[in-house]
C-alpha cells in the first residue's frame, strides 16, 4: 500500500527541514554527544507525533511519553552511530505500524554485507523453540531438526525478545515477527551482535554440546526467499484440478506483477468466468506471504465474493498538520482538501486518482463466485493483503486458515509514505500520513491481525520435509464437507 508521489517533496522537505543537523560523512565510528542523540529522539518522535496518524493508535500519549523518557534516560554518554540506531529503532517499532520504519544507511549495509557476520543458520521458530533449518556452516555435526538453545551464551528466548523490539507490525502483533525471523534471522541478530564469531548451544537426539561457528558473508548466504526477496515466475496463479480450484496471489503490487508479465485485472476476470462456467462449488485463495501493493487491485479481487453492494473502508484519517498541506493548485489539482469532523480529519475522494477511494459503497463484480471460499493466510499477509483478509473474515465470505495475518484486522497506517533521512546519523525513515480504518466490527481483535478460523501450526518435521501442512489441511476440510 506504498505511495511516494511527486507533489509529496513539499513533505519531504518540510522533514528534512525538522530533522537536520550539521552533516556529516556517513563512517559509522563518529562519536555523537548525548545531548545530540537525546535531541534527535525528542524531536523526531515530536514530529512523528504531529504527522504520523497512528502514532497513539495502539498505546496512549501519557503511555508513550513515559517509555520515550525511559529511552532518553538511558543516554548518558557519547555513542556511535550504530549505538544510537539501537536506541531509536526500538522507540519507531513501538508505533507497532510495519509501515513506519527507521533504518541503516545503504552504504553502512553494503560495507556490512562484505563482512563474514552473518549466523550461517536458516532457523525456525516453534513453540517458544527454535530449530535449526538449514545449516550453512562447516560445522556438519550440526543438523537440521537440532533445537538451538543459546548463541554467544545467550537464551534464545531473550535473544528473540530483544529482536522482537526492533521488528516493526501492526499493534501487538506477533506472528509477522516470528516469520520475519523465520526468513531473515542473520540480518536482524547482526545489529545486536556485530561479531564474526559464533559459540552455539544445541540440543541433538536429547543431549546438549556446544560448537564453535564462524560466520558468512551476505553473497555467500543469501538465498531465494531467504535474506533476500524470493524471485517468482509468476505472482498470479490458478488451477483447477478435480473440480476444486486454487488462486494463488503471491502479491498485490502493480510493479512485482508487471515484472513477470502479467495483467491483474485480466487474470482475476478469467479466473472468476472460469470458476463461474465450469460451475466450481470449492475455491482455494492462497494469500500467504502476500505482503500487500495496489489498494485498487486489493478491492477489486473483493468485489468478487460479494453479490451486493458492500463496504472495504470505513475511513481514512489523517493529521491536522498534513490536512493543512493538503493545498496548492499542484496538489489540489489531485486531492480535496480533508474535512474536519469533531477532532478528526477525513481523507476525501480524488479528483484525478482513485487510490483511496474504497472508503465509499463498493459493487459487486460481474461474475462473483457462489461457491464455498477457503483462505490461507499467515504472518506475512500485510498491507492491502491483510485489508482483504479482514473485509472477507468480518463479512463471512471465506473461511480461513493458517496463522493471524501479520497486517491490522482494523486497518494501518500507509497511503502516502515519503521517505526522508535523520541528520547527522544519515538513518532513512518512512512514514505514513495515512490512517486507514476497515469496514469491520470496531471492537474486535483490536490490535490484532485477522484471526483463521482454523489454526494450523507446522511442526519441525513437517517442515523439513516440505510438507505443506495447511494446503492438506484445507483439502481434507472440504473433501469431509466443510467439516474438520
Amino acid at each position: 500500500m506504498k505511495r511516494t508521489l511527486g507533489f509529496l517533496m513539499s513533505f519531504l522537505l518540510m522533514w528534512q527541514l525538522s530533522f537536520a543537523q550539521t552533516k556529516s560523512k556517513i563512517y559509522f565510528s563518529n562519536k555523537f554527544s548525548a545531548d545530540t542523540v537525546k535531541h534527535t529522539i525528542y524531536a523526531l518522535t515530536k514530529e512523528l507525533s504531529l504527522k504520523q496518524p497512528g502514532f497513539y493508535r495502539y498505546y496512549s500519549k501519557d503511555y508513550f511519553n513515559r517509555y520515550i523518557d525511559s529511552v532518553i534516560s538511558t543516554v548518558n554518554d557519547s555513542l556511535t552511530e550504530m549505538e544510537t540506531y539501537l536506541k531509536i529503532k526500538p522507540v519507531i517499532s513501538k508505533i507497532s505500524c510495519l509501515h513506519t520504519g527507521i533504518s541503516l544507511p545503504r552504504e553502512y549495509k553494503d560495507e556490512q554485507d562484505k563482512l563474514p557476520n552473518l549466523f550461517p543458520f536458516n532457523l525456525c521458530f516453534i513453540n517458544d523453540k527454535t530449530y535449526i533449518v538449514k545449516n550453512y556452516s562447516n560445522v556438519l555435526a550440526i543438523s537440521p531438526g537440532d533445537e538451538l538453545i543459546t548463541v554467544n551464551g545467550r537464551k534464545m528466548s531473550d535473544i528473540v525478545d530483544q529482536l522482537f523490539t526492533l521488528i516493526p507490525s501492526d499493534g501487538y502483533n506477533t506472528t509477522l515477527k516470528y516469520r520475519m525471523l523465520d526468513m531473515q534471522f542473520p540480518l536482524w541478530y547482526r545489529n545486536i551482535d556485530p561479531t564474526e564469531n559464533f559459540s552455539v548451544l544445541i540440543k541433538q537426539n536429547n543431549a546438549e554440546k556446544t560448537c564453535s561457528i564462524k560466520g558468512l558473508k551476505y553473497a555467500e548466504l543469501s538465498a531465494d526467499g531467504f535474506l533476500k526477496e524470493p524471485v517468482r515466475t509468476k505472482q498470479l496463479e490458478f488451477a483447477i484440478i478435480n473440480e476444486l480450484a486454487i488462486l494463488t496471489i503471491h502479491s498485490f503490487s502493480k510493479t512485482d506483477i508487471k515484472k513477470t508479465d502479467q495483467n491483474f485485472k485480466k487474470f482475476i476476470d478469467q479466473a472468476f468466468l472460469e470458476l463461474a462456467s465450469k460451475k466450481i462449488k470449492n475455491l482455494i485463495v492462497d494469500l500467504r506471504d502476500n505482503t500487500g501493493g495496489s489498494d485498487p487491485y486489493a478491492a477489486y479481487f473483493t468485489s468478487y465474493f460479494f453479490d451486493a453492494p458492500f463496504r472495504y473502508w470505513d475511513r481514512i484519517e489523517v493529521t491536522e498538520a498534513i490536512a493543512k498541506e493538503i493545498k496548492g493548485p499542484t496538489v489540489r489539482l489531485f486531492y480535496n482538501k480533508p474535512v474536519q469532523k469533531d477532532s478528526v480529519w477525513l481523507w476525501q475522494k480524488g479528483k484525478h486518482v482513485d487510490d483511496f477511494d474504497f472508503y465509499e459503497t463498493l459493487q459487486p463484480a460481474k461474475n462473483n463466485f457462489k461457491g464455498k471460499s477457503y483462505v490461507l493466510i499467515n504472518g506475512f499477509c500485510m498491507s492491502s493483503c491483510a485489508d482483504v483478509a479482514a473485509v472477507l473474515s468480518y463479512h463471512k465470505k471465506a473461511v480461513f486458515i493458517g496463522q493471524e495475518t501479520g497486517g491490522g484486522y482494523q486497518g494501518n497506517n500507509s497511503g502516502m509514505i515519503p521517505q526522508t533521512k535523520v541528520d547527522p546519523f544519515g538513518f532513512e525513515l518512512t512514514v505514513p500520513l495515512q490512517k486507514f480504518y476497515n469496514y469491520v466490527d470496531s471492537t474486535k481483535d483490536i490490535g490484532r491481525g485477522t484471526m483463521p478460523d482454523y489454526p494450523v501450526n507446522l511442526t519441525i518435521q513437517e517442515i523439513l520435509n516440505g510438507n505443506d501442512a495447511e494446503m492438506k489441511f484445507v483439502i481434507d476440510l472440504i473433501k469431509n464437507g466443510g467439516k474438520n
